[in-house]
């Protein structure tokens, strides 16, 4: 694709693309199959498109065949791999010609500490705006909302803001912006250094893991001398449950944990439509601990998330969950609660003995929450589970029951599913509701306790399937479910918080939802950067966002409702053109989306779906 070519003379191409003929009234039926059949949704018939047959196509497909319905030659069946991301190139290759760090911004040039001869980067200015690809028309996003652009000369839209030979910088938008729009739980370099050079300082944890070791089973005479000793050097929490800060889930909009798509932008994005709790990315604790970068970056927060923003930790050890709970408390400080991952379904995990798998061991979790909620400071511990790993044996309400006498947590959030299902069926709410019972009688035990009853209630949150208002208010009308948290209804409909408010469903238009897209478009870029990396990873993450969007169905072309989330339409047309495009499942017409604000995919960009043996590659 041509790096030279406009977002509008994309969206020309693809306007033509996905252009419909009416059926004409001879036309032959719709589809062979019933399409009130249980897990299709119920699509009107006039935007049905007319079709000999449904097809099934392999690996490639663009808008125009999905529509028309032209039969392409069927792949070969090849066994499934488990997971999603097998084989995905998700690597972005750099700019040919880079220019130093010191000289992004020439009114301000920093001193280069390599020297201009002894540095990789290059200090002419001259050859590297030569080198770069065409400068994207129109006005920098990131200029425009923050009064100044970071990426100085980097930037993909420089001559917006680069003029005479000077960065034009806009003081008062800077100096009014600066106070309500910024990014918090930025951890320093020299701390981060600590970590992986083993000098960090874990001067509560050093102490409460040595306790925890005495509580292992052990046989060895020796050694259990010694755990004697650690339990005997035991000393108090610094911070009861009771005096750590306060949780406010009850009636709660909970966006949940969501591993790539659940980054920063759709965070900021989710805040806008009406969100009140969301939570980083799951964080592995030993490289938190070893002060790895990429797992650094999941913690941070826009400042409108918190309060009210959750960091989540998996780990399969004490040790490591306590350290990470203490560095978290200490380096981050703007975090509401820390998360434990009790129900990651993933085999990596589970084989590790994180996730779902800390549910077959209840001791090792009990120790888990313990070193966590001792060296947490005053952030809340809370944790997520499933109903258990293997179908048919629940093993959530027993364990549950356990954590809430001797957990020390704040909030217990139940997704309805096992580990063996993964995401297949229906979400358990019968199970869930029972489960919460047993929440709600420890709490009404404590009332009755005089030495616990200062302490707060523990809340119960629900998880799964939650597509519609209906569901969520239908669940908070449980007596024993204080919220709901979404993930997946979430993605697909951004809005869904505001149907919840308003108790009905908003039939977004195409336009709505195409400026929805556009405001996550610019939350990426002022995050990841408007230079070209920075571009092609917020056209990835986009990407990755469409690849949930796209399966909308808009209520106004449905037949019945509500709609549910494991429900699969019917090869579907919208009202207009660039509905159609906005429901196309082909990853070609995600990618003209984002040019129409992200300008042209430029050389280097790549991108491989979920699914999908085939990638993109400009």
């Amino acid at each position: 694709m041509s790096d030279k070519r406009t977002a509008e003379e994309s969206l020309q191409d693809t306007t033509k693309k996905v252009h419909i003929e009416q059926p004409s009234n001879d036309s032959k039926p719709v589809h062979d199959h019933d399409h009130f059949a249980k897990g299709v949704t119920p699509i009107k018939k006039e935007f049905l498109v007319s079709t000999d047959k449904q097809v099934v196509y392999a690996d490639e497909e663009s808008s125009l065949d999905r529509l028309n319905g032209s039969e392409k030659p069927q792949a070969k069946k090849s066994k499934k791999k488990r997971g999603q991301n097998k084989d995905r190139d998700l690597k972005q290759t750099k700019e040919a010609v880079k220019l130093c760090p010191s000289l992004v911004d020439p009114e301000t040039p920093k001193e280069c500490r390599f020297g201009a001869d002894a540095c990789r980067f290059t200090h002419n200015i001259e050859e590297y705006l030569n080198s770069k690809p065409q400068d994207v028309q129109g006005v920098c996003p990131v200029f425009a909302a923050i009064g100044y652009c970071p990426n100085g000369l980097k930037c993909r839209w420089l001559s917006s803001h680069y003029k005479s030979g000077k960065l034009i910088k806009d003081e008062i938008l800077c100096d009014k912006v600066s106070k309500v729009d910024y990014e918090v739980n930025h951890i320093s370099q020299n701390a981060k250094t600590d970590l992986s050079r083993k000098k960090f300082q874990f001067d509560t944890a050093d102490k409460m893991i040595l306790f925890l070791d005495s509580k292992v089973q052990v046989h060895d005479k020796t050694k259990q001398e010694l755990q004697k000793e650690n339990a005997n050097n035991y000393v108090e929490p610094p911070f009861k449950v009771s005096e750590k800060k306060k949780l406010n889930v009850k009636n709660a909009k909970i966006v949940s944990p969501l591993t790539t798509v659940g980054n920063l932008p759709y965070r900021r994005l989710m805040k806008t439509l009406g969100a009140d709790i969301t939570y980083s990315e799951m964080a592995l604790s030993l490289p938190l601990i070893q002060g790895t970068n990429s797992e650094w970056a999941l913690p941070k927060a826009h400042s409108s998330e918190y309060p009210g923003f959750g960091v989540q930790i998996a780990t399969s050890k004490h040790w490591t969950g306590a350290k990470a709970a203490e560095a978290i408390a200490k380096l981050t400080p703007q975090v509401s609660e820390i998360n434990l991952n009790c129900g990651c379904p993933i085999d990596l995990l589970y084989r590790q003995g994180q996730g779902s798998a800390l549910m077959e061991q209840p001791p090792k979790l009990l120790r888990v929450l313990k070193g966590m909620n001792y060296c947490s400071g005053e952030i809340p511990v809370t944790f997520k589970l499933r109903i258990g790993t293997r179908d048919n044996h629940p093993l959530a309400e027993n364990l549950v029951k356990r954590v809430c006498e001797e957990g020390d947590i704040g909030c217990v959030t139940l997704h309805g599913r096992t580990r063996q299902q993964r995401y297949t069926k229906e979400a358990d709410w019968s199970y869930i509701s029972k489960v919460g019972q047993v929440v709600r009688d420890y709490n009404h035990n404590q009332l009755d306790d005089k030495e616990q009853s200062d302490r707060d209630p523990i809340y119960f949150v629900g998880n799964g399937d939650c597509f519609t208002h209906e569901d969520w208010h239908k669940a908070v009308s449980d007596p024993n479910i204080d919220s709901v948290m979404v993930a997946r209804g979430a993605l697909i409909k951004p809005w869904i918080f505001e149907e919840i408010n308003s108790e009905q469903y908003i039939d977004k238009s195409a336009t709505e939802r195409l400026a929805l897209l556009e405001q996550y478009s610019k939350f990426a870029l002022q995050h990841w950067g408007s230079d070209d990396y920075g571009v092609n990873t917020a056209r990835r993450f986009m990407c990755e966002f469409m690849s949930f969007t796209h399966r909308y169905v808009p209520v106004g072309i449905m037949e019945r409702l509500p709609p549910k989330l494991n429900q699969r339409p019917p090869t579907w047309k919208g009202r207009n053109e660039l509905e159609t495009l906005l429901g196309s499942p082909d990853y070609r017409d995600w990618i003209k989306i984002t040019e129409m604000f992200l300008g042209p995919t430029t050389e280097g960009f790549s991108f491989t779906p979920k699914h999908r043996s085939n990638s993109y590659k400009s």
